[in-house]
């Protein structure tokens, strides 16, 4: 799939200096952009298959633009934002990046495109959640069922919120993936919000009361389960004894397999095969 909307809008983009547009294409094809006055571009890191390795997804990250494609990540402008409509700003500008990037090379794949959605964004956006981000794949006639938009892990008190946000993305067409900071949060989740994705830590897998229970009914239900942060070979031995203990799939992603790039790394991760 060749996305001819998306090529067309690729070819009007300008290549030189970005001052006539937020957006423009570098020498090599990259859509870069600018916030204030840092330029960034997107890295993306595959989410696999615990058996076998293939990239099932790419998380998009907003980088700033590096020669050695080692750009910083940018994602904590948003906590320095200096007001609400910024921070809206900055968002919509990364995820136009992430979703120009990601399918402009996607060709033929059926992988799925993960895009963060900050916390301060879930009380700044007044309604509608997903509704202009829509509009903007649409426009390029880009898949929305191919894009998953990330929760950050809720408190308590912003239960309401991620249940309001959580219907907006699903009435404007999304999947959408909780991340939680334990098995017993996943499990108050499942029903309440019925995510299509959740997100662990692999790193805090020890002494998890819950976790087998959260894996099969998430597969029962049809939910993914992904393990992120994956960094040691002790954090693949145990999401293997886990997956098997529990007779289902993981996913996982992590510097151990993968460090985000611009391009799309879709061969198998050798640690993970």
């Amino acid at each position: 799939m060749s996305f001819p909307i998306l090529q067309k809008y690729l070819a009007r983009l300008s290549d030189a200096t970005g001052a006539a547009s937020s957006i423009w294409l570098d020498h090599e094809g990259k859509a870069q952009g600018r916030f204030f006055n840092c330029t960034m571009s997107s890295a993306f890191q595959p989410i696999r298959q615990l058996d076998g390795g293939a990239a099932q997804a790419y998380e998009g990250l907003a980088r700033s633009v590096s020669a050695q494609d080692q750009g910083l990540s940018l994602w904590k402008l948003l906590d320095h934002a200096a007001s609400d409509d910024e921070s809206i700003e900055l968002d919509r500008l990364c995820r136009m990046l992430h979703a120009i990037n990601f399918f402009r090379q996607a060709g033929e794949s059926s992988a799925d495109l993960y895009l963060n959605v900050h916390d301060r964004l879930l009380s700044a956006v007044s309604s509608n959640h997903g509704h202009a981000f829509r509009r903007i794949l649409d426009a390029l006639e880009l898949p929305l069922g191919r894009v998953v938009l990330q929760l950050p892990a809720a408190t308590p008190q912003q239960c309401w919120l991620l249940n309001y946000v959580s219907d907006n993305y699903r009435r404007n067409g999304f999947r959408f993936a909780v991340n939680v900071n334990s098995a017993r949060d996943g499990l108050g989740v499942l029903d309440r919000l019925r995510p299509d994705v959740f997100k662990l830590e692999a790193r805090e897998l020890q002494g998890q009361k819950g976790l087998l229970e959260l894996l099969q009914r998430s597969a029962a239900s049809n939910v993914a389960v992904v393990f992120k942060r994956v960094e040691t070979e002790q954090h693949l031995t145990a999401l293997r004894e886990l997956g098997a203990a529990a007779g289902v799939s993981l996913l996982v992603q992590g510097y151990l397999l993968d460090e985000p790039r611009s391009v799309l790394l879709g061969e198998p991760a050798r640690r993970a095969a």
